[in-house]
């Protein structure tokens, strides 16, 4: 009777192991099976590539106003740069321009007989001073109406200069952290539907994203005749899983 049961309880067990051995062998069957479709599926992916490209004012401006006085009496050149500063002081300050946004940089003086560089001949000046006052203003088309009027300056005697790289006009756009979010959604929505025209053309079906990055935003002039109006520009790269 006893050797009858322990056959029984033999035969038990090895149904058991037996069967789950057997869903042991199906369920990593199908895990073989699903982990090889996944695998397959993150093969076939679609990268591409989003822009956003928008136009906006410069919101700042830099304005150097220079002008050059020759002479051989150092004390009175001085002098005179001093009147004329004070000319375009009056002339900023009339057109609007606070003494905060204006910086009155030290002359530069130049001593001919001193440099070894200028030429000693045909040499009628001594020295050459040259005097800077910067405008730092975020009213930009004040300053730009106000450059305009540069004219009236020169009938007072100041010659203002240009043509030196040192001192150009600047215009810039400070405000790109307010535009960052719409930018990179237009450019994101922008690849999204360059990916879904390739997942119809391929017959297939767009998956989630793989992967995702954003490139460096760019500001630009629009052109060389507009520089207060500046380009600003995107690219954002995605990859999207593909799916039958």
């Amino acid at each position: 009777m006893k050797f009858n049961e322990f056959k029984i309880r033999k035969n038990s067990n090895s149904l058991i192991i037996g069967g789950a051995t057997i869903i042991g062998l199906f369920l990593l069957g199908f895990l073989l099976k699903s982990g090889i479709e996944n695998f397959k599926a993150a093969e076939r992916v679609v990268s591409v590539k989003g822009l956003a490209e928008k136009e906006y004012p410069a919101n700042r401006v830099i304005w150097p106003i220079m002008f050059k006085e020759a002479g051989n009496n150092l004390p009175e050149l001085y002098s005179v740069v001093e009147k004329k500063n004070q000319e375009i002081m009056s002339f900023l300050k009339n057109h609007g321009i606070s003494d905060a946004e204006m910086t009155l940089n030290t002359p530069e003086v130049v001593d001919m007989e001193a440099d070894r560089y200028a030429s000693q001949t045909n040499r009628i000046f001594r020295y050459s001073v040259t005097s800077v006052l910067t405008v730092y203003s975020e009213k930009v088309n004040d300053v730009r109406k106000i450059m305009s009027q540069q004219s009236e300056l020169i009938k007072k005697g100041v010659p203002i200069s240009g043509g030196d790289y040192r001192y150009n006009v600047q215009f810039m756009f400070t405000k790109l952290n307010n535009i960052k979010p719409a930018m990179i959604e237009e450019a994101t929505k922008n690849a999204r539907s360059s990916a879904d025209k390739f997942a119809r053309d391929s017959e297939s079906t767009l998956g989630k994203i793989k992967s995702a990055s954003q490139g460096q935003f760019t500001i630009t002039d629009r052109d060389a005749n507009t520089p207060h109006i500046k380009t600003v520009r995107v690219v954002t790269t995605l990859e999207y899983y593909l799916k039958d």
